[in-house]
């Protein structure tokens, strides 16, 4: 079965394409196959909204099974930001390590609690005729004070999950594909996306056989 991922971030595309990888016969393809598809305005107050917004846009446009993701870190001491804007916190064609450098600039001078932190994914998986799944994963801990390691995306360099001494961005993938946000997320949706694949399966082998 193959369910295209709304995005076209090459390292988003490479985690899912690892978490999951354990359910055979699930193909994953992304929007960089659709050069013409133009995604919608994300103007969602939460990212389940956002994540919606996404899935069905894509479903009904190109027809397809769809995954969509909408994810971002989300600062209380900040009022919730960046939150449902941290991919354009620093502006709208900020780079990674600018939205990273505005956070640390409002986060100057703050320690402790006035410093925790997490990451939140929704997941919503939609269809041509709409809403299949939805799920979200969370994961708490804090802002760092300065970058710290050279993996990941987005604000993984200065975010260090609670009982973890190392930033997301000092993990090997092999580790922070367990404990991640969209992993939990992804948990949440894993047999829901087996059950699928196993239904198209045993459709196409009663088809076959019909025929």
């Amino acid at each position: 079965m193959e369910i295209v991922l709304a995005s076209r971030n090459v390292h988003k595309m490479r985690e899912f394409r690892i978490m999951l990888s354990p359910i055979p016969g699930l193909d994953i393809d992304s929007l960089l196959s659709y050069p013409d598809y133009t995604p919608p305005e994300e103007t969602g107050e939460t990212f389940e909204e956002n994540a919606e917004v996404k899935a069905v846009h894509a479903a009904q446009t190109l027809g397809k099974i769809v995954l969509a993701d909408d994810s971002g870190i989300v600062v209380p001491v900040l009022d919730g930001a960046p939150g449902v804007y941290s991919r354009r916190y620093a502006g709208d064609d900020a780079t990674d390590r600018e939205n990273r450098m505005k956070l640390l600039e409002e986060l100057k001078g703050k320690s402790g609690v006035q410093r925790q932190a997490y990451f939140e994914c929704s997941l919503v998986i939609a269809g041509p005729e709409g809403v299949l799944k939805k799920a979200r994963g969370r994961v708490e801990g804090y802002i760092a004070e300065e970058e710290k390691g050279r993996n990941g995306f987005g604000y993984d360099t200065i975010f260090v999950k609670h009982d973890y001494d190392k930033s997301f961005g000092e993990l090997t993938d092999d580790v922070k594909n367990r404990i991640s946000h969209r992993r939990k997320a992804i948990d949440v949706l894993f047999h829901f996306l087996e059950s699928m694949v196993s239904k198209e399966q045993f459709q196409k082998s009663s088809s076959k056989n019909l025929n």
